[in-house]
């Protein structure tokens, strides 16, 4: 399981001072990229603008199980559970504390950017995945 952890800012909530639903997705982008870069010595800069990979979200599922707040800290937490040749599900959950706020899951892609279409993962990234992979979730 990789874990990425951030603080709540202004610009992530509401009104109400309550997370606005669309900074999750940016939240949970951006631990996906320092996933890549940590876990599977990928950083984006270099897969996208040098290998000329992408990494495209192609499918998405989510709960709101409870709100954050303005200053919390919030814990990502991301697991792969289903290698493809060029998928990867991962099941991801956001937690302050012992508080789960929104988990779900979501599939990435990896994608010959020049071509326009999906490619297999790298040998490492995928051993990297495969190292991570929760066996017992489906």
């Amino acid at each position: 399981m990789f874990v990425h952890r951030t603080k709540i800012r202004f610009a992530h909530v509401d009104a109400a001072g309550i997370v606005f639903y669309p900074r999750y997705f940016e939240m949970l982008n951006a631990a996906v990229e320092d996933w890549f870069a940590e876990d599977f010595g990928r950083d984006f800069r270099s897969l996208h603008l040098e290998e000329r990979i992408g990494t495209p979200t192609v499918q998405l599922e989510c709960e709101f199980v409870s709100p954050a707040m303005l200053g919390d800290e919030i814990a990502v937490h991301l697991t792969p559970v289903k290698i493809g040749n060029s998928s990867c599900r991962f099941a991801f959950c956001f937690e302050t504390g012992n508080h789960v706020r929104l988990k779900g899951s979501a599939v990435l892609v990896g994608m010959d950017l020049d071509r326009q279409q999906s490619r297999s993962w790298a040998a490492a990234i995928r051993a990297a995945m495969e190292l991570h992979r929760d066996n017992g979730v489906a």
